[in-house]
């Protein structure tokens, strides 16, 4: 229950993601390779990115790239991200339609 109360409380005070959606597009092309182009992924053990919220990606691409959140694919495929170039990668994602259309 601690870790739950303490995730709310970090969420709650992480400012708004503000991204630059054609920037993480253009930034993307990497990621299409497991989560599909449209941020659908073809791959069963890859998650979709599209219509995801914003911030959840932002955390979760942190988390990945400074070592908080352990994956063997996704550790070294974020380590050399930018807070920029998260931030516009999460706005990208978040701006698709979950239904890949």
């Amino acid at each position: 229950m601690k870790k739950l109360a303490v995730l709310i409380a970090m969420c709650m005070a992480m400012p708004a993601v503000a991204g630059d959606i054609a920037a993480g597009k253009a930034k993307s092309a990497t990621c299409a390779a497991c989560h599909g182009a449209n941020g659908i992924s073809q791959i069963p053990m890859y998650p979709n990115l599209a219509g995801q919220k914003e911030q959840y990606l932002a955390l979760q691409m942190k988390a990945f790239r400074d070592g908080e959140r352990k994956n063997m694919v996704m550790a070294p495929m974020a380590k050399p991200l930018s807070d920029e170039d998260i931030a516009n990668l999460s706005a990208y994602y978040a701006s698709l339609d979950p239904a890949g259309k």
